[in-house]
């Protein structure tokens, strides 16, 4: 059986943020992620997670300014000092929400840098998140996305943050596979996630087109689940959709598609 977390970024909306935890607790989720904590202060951050009985599983590295579009840093070369203080931050949040995993958004390739340009500025900040990560205990995973939805974003596809692994060589640097981005820019789900399960860290979902629940479109997901079972992936799968309607009345996907 699939274990979700709830993205608190995505689900349970209609309440304030800090709400959410209880709420995700209530509709039965052991297990929380969302886009970045900074903006709250650790100390209540963790008194929610406790009182609600919720694991932190997962939240992004610093990604610039994201209210003006920004979408990561990790591959701008004038960046370079700001993304490695953001490890700083990155790792004393998680450390104090008891996080396992930091995910980085590589970020728009920026304008007149070329891919090859951006990919040596991403291998050596990644080298470095990654070496500081593991001494802290905690693992960095990186995210390809679609381009229809972020046009520019620099890594969009499973081989190609592959490849950026095995250059910067790091046995703490892994894949985080979201179903969804997956979908639209190369399908292949069962055959990917397969393949490279010893590189894939965490695991996110939602249903294309539309990014709704699962069984809103057209991914199989009652086959998607058991061979995920099936293939031996024990992490948490983060729930990151856009729920039709009111969160909870849609989280019936949870039993309809898992038995």
């Amino acid at each position: 059986m699939p274990r979700f977390a709830a993205n608190l970024t995505m689900l349970f909306t209609e309440l304030p943020f800090m709400e959410r935890f209880e709420a995700a607790a209530k509709a039965g989720f052991k297990a929380v992620e969302y886009l970045f904590p900074y903006a709250y202060d650790k100390k209540e951050l963790t008194a929610a997670l406790r009182a609600n009985g919720l694991q932190q599983v997962l939240h992004n590295l610093p990604a610039g300014n994201w209210e003006s579009g920004e979408r990561g840093i990790a591959c701008h070369p004038e960046r370079v000092s700001e993304f490695r203080e953001g490890v700083g931050m990155a790792i004393d949040y998680a450390t104090a929400l008891g996080c396992p995993k930091v995910n980085c958004l590589l970020g728009k390739l920026p304008q007149g840098l070329s891919p090859a340009e951006a990919n040596k500025v991403a291998v050596e900040n990644l080298r470095f998140a990654a070496k500081e990560l593991e001494g802290a205990g905690i693992r960095l995973l990186i995210e390809p996305i679609n381009h229809f939805d972020i046009p520019g974003f620099f890594l969009t596809r499973t081989d190609q943050a592959l490849a950026l692994i095995e250059e910067v060589a790091s046995t703490n640097l892994l894949l985080q596979y979201d179903i969804y981005h997956a979908q639209r820019m190369e399908g292949e789900l069962g055959a990917t996630i397969a393949k490279n399960m010893a590189k894939i860290g965490h695991i996110q979902l939602a249903d294309n087109p539309g990014r709704g629940e699962p069984g809103t479109g057209e991914i199989n997901y009652p086959w998607l689940f058991k061979h995920i079972d099936a293939i031996g992936y024990t992490g948490w799968i983060g729930c990151e959709y856009k729920p039709r309607s009111d969160t909870v009345n849609g989280l019936g996907w949870r039993t309809a598609l898992t038995q």
